[in-house]
Parts: structure tokens; sequence; C-alpha cells
């Protein structure tokens, strides 16, 4: 086995074992709801799914950058390029699909909206224990890390840290407008599209090297 494939090996393994480790502590507390509601409503369940599914994402990894070179794209481009498309969807999907799900009451006639900036923010930090604040903050955070730390690799369109903020923004005023819309009974807050933005921004800065040496 050459080189570089014993190297990617012993890479995947520890992340393989990891994922398993994750689906193992988080599939525990599933059997104690009935139904699908445990697996697909329930954060555990987003967990345990996506860390199920990593083998799979691996797998379209390599399917999408073996069509692109039979296609005629240069190994490392359509290696780049196969990683970025799919660890943008895996590395945001479950994020946006734990936002999106319903609180105590969904459906109900209740819906919560605050519009004045950092009024959550500081009611978080306030009211809760330090690690809650840092568990909620740090999650809206990566909602869209994924994204804006590949998107500027993957379209040089987007090489820009104020073009993945302003994206970000969009889909997190999305993602907060559906809240509203679909009576889910969570609270449509500026401050989670000022973290969920601002969390694009920073991944994008952070493979700032890498698009820039692409571009």
């Amino acid at each position: 086995m050459p080189a570089r494939r014993t190297r990617r090996f012993v890479l995947f393994v520890p992340v393989l074992l990891g994922a398993a480790v994750l689906a193992f502590v988080a599939q525990r507390p599933l059997g104690r709801r009935a139904g699908w509601d445990g697996w697909v409503g329930t954060v555990n369940g987003v967990v345990f799914l996506a860390a199920v599914a990593l083998p799979v994402a691996a797998a379209a990894v390599w399917w999408l950058a073996r069509r692109r070179r039979v296609a005629g794209a240069g190994p490392g481009w359509a290696r780049r390029s196969a990683l970025a498309d799919v660890g943008m969807v895996y590395g945001t999907l479950p994020w946006v699909w734990m936002i999106l799900l319903p609180g105590v009451d969904p459906g109900g006639p209740r819906r919560r909206v605050n519009l004045v900036p950092l009024h959550d923010l500081a009611e978080v930090v306030a009211a809760g224990p330090p690690a809650t604040a840092v568990a909620q903050i740090g999650g809206n955070l990566l909602v869209f890390a994924a994204f804006g730390f590949l998107a500027p690799l993957r379209f040089a369109a987007l090489a820009s840290g104020w073009r993945v903020l302003a994206l970000g923004s969009a889909g997190s005023v999305l993602v907060e407008t559906a809240q509203y819309v679909l009576r889910l009974d969570r609270v449509s807050s500026v401050d989670d599209v000022l973290l969920n933005a601002g969390g694009a921004a920073l991944a994008a800065l952070a493979s700032r090297r890498w698009w820039r040496r692409t571009a």
C-alpha cells in the first residue's frame, strides 16, 4: 500500500472509531422514546444518525472524486471538490435538523420572536450554568461553520469572508423564519442569526490560507 494511502487509512480509522463511540453513547437514551420520534425527533437521535452516516459520507466523497476524475478533472481538484461538497452537506444538515426540532407545544398559537440584539444571549449567560451557556453559544456558532470553512474552497466566488457572512446570515434568517412559520414552539431570535452567521465567517477565516492559495 502506498505511503499516502497508508496515512489516509491511519487517519480514517480513529475517525470511524470515534463515530462508533459517539453513536453508541447517543443511542442509549433512545429506547425510552417509542417509535420513530426517538430517532428523528430528538437531539440524541440526530447525533446518532449523523455518526452512523459518517461512513456513507466518506463513500460519497470517494464516489464523487472518482466520477470527476473520469470526467477529466485533475486528481487534486476532484478530491478537494468532492470533500467540500459532501462536507458542506454533512456538516450543516444535522445542525439545521436540530434547530427545526419542535418544542414543547408544536402547532400551538404561541409564536415567540426576539428582535433585540444580544437580549437572549445575555439571558442565557446570566441564567444558566456556564457549561449550558458555552454549549448553546458553541452550538449556534457551529451551525454553518462547515459551510463557511469549505464553501470558499469549493467556489471561487465565495472566497471572501464578507460573502460567507452574508450567506450565513441569509441561511440563518431562513431557518429562524421556518421556526416561526411552522409553529415549532421555539424562539426566533436575532441572536441566533448573529451567532450562526458569525460562526460561518470565523470558519471562513480559519480556512483562508487554503482558499487564498487556491484562488
